[in-house]
């Protein structure tokens, strides 16, 4: 539900929001014509189009779609996204504060892992990994997706997936997308049951009075941003978006609802633009489209091929009596013997070159597969499938040429689609008192979100290895010069490659706790070479008085260490009195 409604939705002019929302379609009907295209011979079960009466279901012309290698490639894509990307069984982001002397604040860590871990948890309760999961695929398929982030009693927050078609939407200056319309059919008795039977307009409230709540009705939808925000206004007036529901035929100044919102409730991702100016995405199936329509041409042909080799067409002469029956098995044609080579026969020699074809149906579904990167995002799904979880490491090693490509693609899945996600969610729960107050030193600095999932850390895994090589081959040049490794600042390299790693923030100590620690080191070895040199220094006083003792003991002119010592001290002008 919105965040807040409006007390006086008369003020509003619904000519302004009609006209918006004609403007957003015309744009957007523009693109549908290749939209329609692709969800006809990618992934025939999405898509939504020519505002389509819902539960109809969506029947698969497979006269056109006989090979689903498109729609396979789709879903490992989409799999391997939702396991590289957003995982639920392990952590996929962090938070921390701009100043970098404040995340060594043990109490500022601790907060933030803290709301770290509660977001997590109402991430786990709601349904957003799944509409995720649904969100990957209409993206792969068609360049663009749509989601919207409510708020829920229960749940906290609660998801919704528009497939493609059944929603227009706009841009802002800064290319980002900031305006969504729909213009969509729901029944009688979902329409009084969600806005109240003193909302609707007439023939709304006819129907239903006249015990007919299955039929459906045009509804119109529109969120945009509010350009007559009021500050400090205690209503709609200061949402920074606005949202409102009618009907065609309602009355002016009458609305189902009139809402708002503090923040854009829809993440709407797009794999690629061309310019800002561009509202809807191109995607991976815009460039498999021409090879899927080769594909399904390839099996269509083959099929007849093989078809003709086992039933081929056949030609009668004019001896056949009555039908011919040479194709049914047991089936007698009667011709006449008088006449030469009488009967029936293949029209011509059926030879198809099956190998070739094959060979050629798997050249182009390698071609359609690499596009969709399903070897790549294949290993997130083998390793999802057997348990084991793959290191970032290893998919940089594996898939570096692959990641290099795709790291615009990532960011831009993180810009416009996780961190909306993340903002929209927090958002909410700070309204809800769901996130501990901050330490007082962060109170009011706006947070920052740190990627840690496994294709986030593959991507910075090309620093770690440039810092690796680095090290190593200063650590190589100390056999020349021994004092190279002054260069390097191991606290430093260190630092770097845990935020890289996504090392959590507990396990690694702050500045200060090291010094504190090396500090305490110093004065123990200090310390304890303070007191090895007591232990020596008595060890030598007990062996000298010993020493002494032993010699006054000593009988004189017996060659004893007493005399050689007396006789020394004559050498040298002997004793003084």
């Amino acid at each position: 539900m919105p965040d807040k409604i409006v007390k006086n939705p008369s003020s509003l002019n619904k000519w302004e929001f009609i006209k918006r929302g004609k403007a957003l379609k015309a744009e957007g009907t523009l693109w549908m014509p290749t939209l329609k295209e692709i969800s006809k011979y990618v992934y025939p079960t999405r898509g939504c189009f020519d505002e389509a009466k819902p539960n109809q279901g969506s029947k698969i012309d497979h006269k056109i779609v006989i090979d689903s290698a498109a729609e396979d490639a789709v879903g490992v894509m989409a799999a391997g996204l939702s396991s590289g990307l957003t995982s639920p069984s392990r952590p996929w982001f962090k938070l921390a504060v701009p100043d970098p002397d404040l995340m060594e604040d043990r109490d500022v860590k601790i907060w933030l892992d803290d709301t770290c871990n509660r977001m997590r948890d109402v991430f786990q309760r709601s349904n957003i990994y799944g509409a995720l999961m649904s969100d990957y695929e209409e993206i792969g398929c068609f360049g663009t997706a749509a989601m919207y982030i409510g708020e829920d009693y229960k749940e906290v927050i609660r998801a919704r997936v528009f497939t493609i078609g059944e929603y227009y939407i706009g841009v802002g200056a800064t290319g980002r997308v900031n305006a969504f319309y729909r213009r969509f059919q729901k029944t009688i008795g979902q329409i009084v049951e969600e806005f109240g039977i003193e909302n609707v307009s007439d023939e709304v409230k006819a129907a239903w009075k006249n015990n007919q709540p299955d039929n459906y009705h045009f509804v119109n939808h529109l969120v945009e941003v509010n350009d007559n925000r009021i500050e400090d206004y205690e209503d709609f007036g200061n949402m920074e978006f606005r949202e409102v529901y009618w009907e065609d035929n309602q009355k002016d100044g009458k609305y189902l609802f009139a809402g708002g919102y503090m923040e854009f409730p829809f993440m709407v991702p797009r794999w690629q633009t061309t310019t800002t100016a561009d509202a809807y995405g191109r995607g991976p199936g815009w460039k498999a489209l021409g090879d899927v329509k080769m594909l399904q041409k390839l099996q269509k042909e083959k099929l007849i091929s093989v078809q003709k080799s086992n039933d081929p067409p056949l030609q009668a002469d004019a001896s056949v009596i009555g039908e011919v029956n040479a194709s049914v098995p047991g089936g007698i044609t009667r011709t006449s013997t008088s006449v030469p080579n009488a009967g029936v026969r293949a029209a011509y020699e059926v030879r198809p070159d099956l190998n070739a074809m094959e060979v050629t149906i798997e050249k182009t579904t390698a071609k359609i597969n690499a596009k969709f990167f399903k070897d790549l995002f294949l290993m997130f799904v083998e390793a999802d499938r057997t348990g084991r979880n793959i290191t970032a490491t290893e998919v940089m090693e594996r898939q570096a040429e692959k990641l290099t490509v795709l790291g615009p693609v990532l960011e831009r899945l993180e810009g416009e689609l996780l961190s909306p996600l993340i903002e929209r969610t927090f958002s909410i729960m700070v309204r809800k008192g769901l996130i501990l107050p901050p330490p007082a030193v962060i109170e009011g600095m706006p947070l920052r979100i740190q990627y840690i999932s496994v294709l986030a850390q593959a991507q910075k895994m090309a620093g770690v290895t440039a810092i690796d090589q680095w090290t190593s081959g200063v650590a190589a040049s100390t056999a020349i010069d021994p004092e190279a490794t002054d260069l390097v600042d191991m606290d430093e390299v260190n630092t770097m490659k845990a935020d890289m790693l996504g090392v959590p923030a507990k396990v690694v100590r702050s500045k200060g706790a090291v010094a504190m620690r090396r500090k305490q080191r110093a004065q123990a070895q200090e310390q304890a070479s303070k007191a090895s040199q007591m232990i020596a220094m008595a060890e030598a006083a007990k062996k000298g008085a010993g020493a002494v003792k032993d010699m006054s003991q000593a009988p004189l002119n017996q060659n004893s260490a007493l005399d050689s010592t007396l006789a020394g001290i004559a050498g040298t002008g002997g004793m003084r009195q």
